[in-house]
């Protein structure tokens, strides 16, 4: 199973890093930051088969195919933003962690907006 891929990536790197961390911190930091892009990427390839199925169920029910992309890409930006943000917090920069988690919520309401005119419109339709 792919889970414990994962797992054994994350316990090696984070075993490793613990006995870098006294003599080596920088190098610790780096083994830490490159293991979870190797997850991130690894996460990446799994996520494209839900991606399919999504767009297929989408399709199947006439939902317009702008409103999926935005979707999809709100979904993206929340878990990247989640991403760096851990890095940051792990790095110890809590506040820039906090900054990049409020700059990917802002992103995600200016692309939501099209989704909520689209929704307000179908509301005034159906209500008289």
């Amino acid at each position: 199973m792919d889970i414990f891929k994962v797992v054994g990536i994350g316990l090696i790197a984070t075993a490793t890093a613990i006995v870098l961390k006294p003599q080596k911190p920088e190098i610790s930091m780096q083994i830490a930051i490159l293991a979870g892009i190797i997850i991130f990427i690894f996460m990446l390839a799994k996520l494209s088969s839900v991606i399919e199925l999504i767009s297929t169920f989408a399709h199947k029910a006439g939902i317009e195919a702008t409103f999926l992309k935005t979707i999809i890409k709100i979904t993206g930006i929340a878990y990247v933003t989640e991403f760096a943000a851990s890095i940051c917090r792990d790095s110890g920069e809590s506040a820039l962690a906090s900054k990049l988690e409020f700059a990917g919520k802002v992103i995600i309401i200016t692309l939501a907006v099209p989704i909520f005119g689209a929704l307000m419109n179908l509301l005034m339709k159906i209500m008289p």
